[in-house]
């Protein structure tokens, strides 16, 4: 897993975690649906960390907690 599949894996859960569907957190978040859109369906790759902050945001949780996942432990390196 890449961090983009990653990001996009972890959003998801919160959501579900959260019972939020991605209308509803991008309405708390102030992120626009095109975007988490992309993120969402593997179309960008490369979420902004001010777009995660963003959404963390709305979410009323840290970054350090959005990253705190089992998701975040092994992923593959970036640049080969």
């Amino acid at each position: 897993m890449n961090v983009g599949e990653a990001v996009k894996a972890r959003i998801l859960e919160l959501c579900s975690e959260y019972n939020l569907s991605i209308n509803k957190l991008c309405s708390i978040s102030g992120v626009t649906q095109s975007t988490v859109n992309n993120i969402v369906s593997g179309r960008n790759n490369s979420a902004t960390v001010s777009t995660i902050k963003k959404l963390c945001d709305g979410l009323g949780i840290t970054i350090e907690e959005f990253f705190h996942s089992e998701l975040f432990r092994d992923l593959e390196q970036e640049v080969k």
